[in-house]
């Protein structure tokens, strides 16, 4: 399970009608009608797809009051050995996806809070521990996940000043088993790992679970006054010391 398809059931269980997008269409309507949601096509690296998505939100919805940015890629490569190609697709897929997410929903989603009450609108952006420590074989990536840790501070202040009734954060997760993860630490194919209930040593993996309820929480009132923050959720890697 990819942290996309964790997040999109659980804010569904809560009860957000969830609307599913994925480069792959088949993929976003597998989700999407697992979990009762709207579906639709989307290469986050492209202007003209956000634009025409987010006028089919508001066709269809009238409105927006959660974005999850969560598009991603990873190419494990040092710094003599990434190529600029390779560098600038690393920024387009998480930089430029996250900018165009976020510029394209905001007229969606700016002053919602007086047509529904509560604690406003919110967008959740994902960063990384890898925007935090330094990595040295992941250069672009840190780059990208660090660019949009410093972009999530000043779209908040932005929607704060101009009084819109946004929240912005990004979480920053660290060491959870996705494809993803599993692909490029040579572990694909391998069984999922049970989730256990108690708590967890310190080099354990975590869940697409752990991160969804995150994801929950920020996008929820009971996180109205959490904004512009990055948010470790690591099992604690950020905070140990490293030799």
């Amino acid at each position: 399970m990819g942290l996309g398809k964790a997040d999109c059931e659980r804010l569904a269980a809560e009860g957000a009608k969830v609307i599913v997008t994925d480069r792959e269409a088949e993929l976003a309507h597998k989700v999407a009608d697992s979990i009762g949601g709207d579906a639709m096509a989307l290469d986050v690296t492209s202007e003209q797809q956000w634009i025409d998505v987010m006028q089919a939100v508001k066709e269809r919805h009238g409105g927006l009051d959660i974005l999850v940015n969560n598009a991603g890629n990873v190419i494990f490569e040092n710094i003599e050995d990434c190529s600029l190609d390779h560098f600038k697709l690393h920024l387009d897929i998480h930089v430029n996806g996250t900018f165009l997410g976020c510029k394209y929903a905001l007229p969606l989603m700016k002053h919602r809070h007086k047509k529904n009450g509560g604690g406003g609108s919110s967008i959740i952006n994902m960063a990384s521990t890898a925007a935090l420590m330094g990595y040295p074989m992941i250069p672009a990536y840190t780059a990208a996940k660090g660019a949009i840790s410093s972009m999530t501070r000043s779209i908040a202040m932005h929607c704060q000043d101009e009084g819109y009734g946004i929240r912005c954060n990004a979480l920053a997760p660290g060491g959870i088993e996705t494809p993803m993860v599993m692909e490029v630490s040579g572990r694909a194919g391998e069984a999922p790992m049970e989730i256990p209930s108690g708590p967890l040593p310190a080099d354990a993996l975590g869940h697409p679970n752990d991160i969804a309820g995150c994801v929950l929480f920020l996008a929820s009132d009971d996180a109205r006054f959490l904004n512009g923050l990055t948010i470790p959720v690591d099992n604690g890697l950020d905070a140990r010391p490293h030799h």
